[in-house]
């Protein structure tokens, strides 16, 4: 297991570019959502469990593309598209390919990835840290 200084340039790229790519594609599913945006046929009800699906996506996804709180925020994010793919898809059949799951799967892969390593050098997290370092290190 390596450290995060211990990363190579590469991985800090890849990394960030993985964050911003994908919460910049989970942003798209939450404006359909909210605002029936992106062929959606509507906005959802208020307060309904798909409203608060689009809130996650939407305004999770727009937090992890900046890069702030990005481990607790990409933890809650895994946890929803496992609870999705528990209530919405795995009734429809036990594999992701015949109930249509996997883009849920590969989300929650993604966000416990992002959970585990955090935002990358190129987040706000990352400024954050390195200003503490600097004001610490005087």
């Amino acid at each position: 297991m390596t450290s995060e200084g211990a990363r190579s340039g590469f991985s800090h790229f890849f990394l960030n570019v993985l964050r911003i790519g994908a919460a910049l594609l989970f942003m798209q599913h939450g404006a359909q959502k909210l605002f029936g945006l992106l062929g959606s046929a509507g906005g959802a009800e208020f307060l309904s469990r798909v409203w608060f699906a689009g809130v996650l996506e939407l305004w999770g996804g727009l937090l992890i593309v900046l890069g702030f709180c990005t481990r607790p925020i990409a933890f809650v994010l895994a946890g929803e598209m496992a609870v999705a793919y528990l209530t919405s898809h795995m009734p429809n059949g036990f594999f992701p390919v015949v109930n249509r799951g996997e883009l849920a799967l590969l989300f929650m892969l993604i966000w416990s990835f992002i959970a585990a390593n955090g935002g990358g050098g190129f987040s706000l997290d990352g400024l954050i840290a390195s200003r503490r370092r600097g004001s610490t290190a005087g």
